[in-house]
C-alpha cells in the first residue's frame, strides 16, 4: 500500500513554500527533485495528483521528471 498523503502533506507545502518566497528555477527543481526520490522510498505512489496541480510551473514539472514521472496529456 502507498503514501497518498505525502503530497498534501509534504511536497505541496514545500512547493508552495518555494514558489511564495520567489526561489529560482534551479533552486526548486534541484529540492524538489531530491524530495521526490526521497518520498518515492518511502512508497509515494500519488505523485501524478501533486504534479497535475503545480503543471504550470517548469521547474516543478522538472522536478518530477528528473524522476521519470511525466504528465500525459
Amino acid at each position: 500500500m502507498g503514501w497518498g498523503s505525502a503530497g498534501i502533506r509534504i511536497f505541496n507545502p514545500v512547493a508552495d513554500a518555494l514558489i511564495e518566497a520567489g526561489a529560482s528555477e534551479e533552486l526548486k527543481q534541484r529540492t524538489l527533485s531530491k524530495l521526490i526520490t526521497e518520498l518515492q522510498e518511502e512508497d509515494w505512489d500519488t505523485e501524478l495528483d501533486s504534479l497535475q496541480g503545480y503543471r504550470q510551473d517548469p521547474a516543478v514539472v522538472a522536478a518530477f521528471a528528473d524522476n521519470g514521472i511525466v504528465w500525459e496529456d
